[in-house]
């Protein structure tokens, strides 16, 4: 591509920022849980077909986001998501029955997903290839940020002011950020003839190899993330028997530690890259020693609880390097005027992993304990490293 402007770090910044608002918008009604089910008279089940209707139309929207993407372009695209997952946030304010805030929360999973592929789409634009893997990690802590944030936040604002007007500031900042972005976006720096110039069909997409491997990797790998998201606090908790002081003062650490895995693993690739890499092979080095280190996450069923914390840190800090480097290869093997439909691809793998991985967690911790979940979860990201190698031979 042309030579990289400086402006590309103050849209590394809004992405950033776009990502913390996101997770804090998603995260809001975990932390007020508590309060709106016994406002509402909810039962568990009835607070469990909640959650499934946020998770369904945000894997669902994964592909029809990324191809909206590619259509609108990157700053209307991101423009219309926020905006759309912002305002149905504050619906929530509005819901007197499960009724109504399945609805608002069916709402905010058509716009949430989209945030990530708009993300993808403008490193492409914005940044060269050696430097995308660490813009990729940018997004990705500011994931692992907002999941950081959301329970104090959160937690102050339905203490001081209910929950009802927590859900309206939280989604307040979404419009704020709105304003910012449509103000700095600018121009898209021009891209490379041959990437312009290039056409892909969605259904090309769907018989390339490449497209296959890391959708089906994400599938395999990403039900870590979405066990330490759902079911950490209850996992210390119930087996650990932390009281919620406890669970305050420790659980922020796996999502901190992610944060730093989704850098480091973007710069240890952008490394391999300078020094001669190709681009896919660069991401392949960076993810096996992540996957590798996996295994470990098994003693975390066997040792006390603080180096059981710290092997906790290390399966989260890896998987984020993994993961980190995984999404990157959407920006090294596809053009870039495609890059959001591709990426909208992968992505579904993240929602179709919440989808089996979740209600599998819960029958295996009932039938078995938690054990026999850290043994499943310890070899998945090498099986799903092994079929990114086989699936990606070819660009190589």
């Amino acid at each position: 591509m042309t030579n990289p402007t400086p402006h590309r770090w103050t849209i590394a910044a809004m992405l950033f920022a776009a990502t913390v608002i996101n997770y804090v918008d998603r995260q809001a009604l975990s932390v007020a849980a508590s309060t709106i089910t016994k406002e509402l008279g909810l039962s568990n089940t009835q607070y469990a077909d909640i959650l499934t209707a946020f998770l369904i139309p945000y894997t669902v929207m994964y592909v029809f986001s990324g191809l909206l993407v590619d259509r609108w372009g990157t700053k209307v695209a991101l423009a219309v998501f926020i905006a759309w997952w912002s305002a149905a946030n504050a619906l929530h304010a509005l819901a007197t029955t499960a009724l109504l805030l399945g609805v608002f929360r069916f709402l905010l999973g058509l716009g949430e997903s989209g945030n990530f592929m708009a993300a993808i789409k403008a490193i492409s634009e914005w940044f060269p290839p050696k430097e995308r893997a660490f813009a990729n990690g940018l997004v990705n802590a500011a994931a692992a940020t907002g999941a950081i944030l959301s329970p104090p936040l959160i937690s102050w604002a339905v203490i001081h002011f209910g929950w009802r007007a927590a859900f309206v500031a939280t989604g307040a900042l979404g419009f704020v950020w709105l304003a910012v972005w449509l103000a700095v976006y600018g121009k898209t720096p021009p891209q490379p003839e041959a990437e312009v110039k290039a056409k892909v069909p969605y259904s090309t997409l769907l018989r390339m190899p490449q497209s296959w491997g890391l959708l089906f990797a994400r599938v395999l790998a990403d039900p870590i993330w979405w066990f330490y998201l759902f079911w950490l606090p209850k996992y210390l908790q119930d087996v650990r028997h932390f009281s919620l002081a406890q669970i305050g003062l420790f659980a922020w650490m796996p999502y901190l530690s992610a944060d730093l895995g989704s850098l480091a693993g973007g710069w240890l690739s952008g490394r391999f890259i300078a020094r001669g890499l190709d681009p896919v092979a660069a991401r392949l080095r960076a993810m096996i020693p992540a996957a590798l280190a996996m295994p470990l996450g098994i003693a975390v069923a066997y040792l006390d609880s603080t180096p059981a914390i710290a092997l906790i840190c290390l399966a989260t800090f890896s998987h984020m390097a993994w993961k980190t480097n995984l999404m990157t290869m959407t920006n090294d093997v596809y053009p870039t005027n495609v890059v959001g439909s591709a990426a909208g691809l992968v992505g579904l793998g993240s929602g179709l992993a919440g989808a089996w991985s979740t209600p599998a967690v819960g029958r295996i911790v009932d039938a078995f304990g938690y054990e026999s979940v850290f043994w499943m979860f310890g070899f998945l990201h090498i099986l799903a490293t092994a079929l990114v190698w086989v699936t990606t031979r070819a660009r190589r």
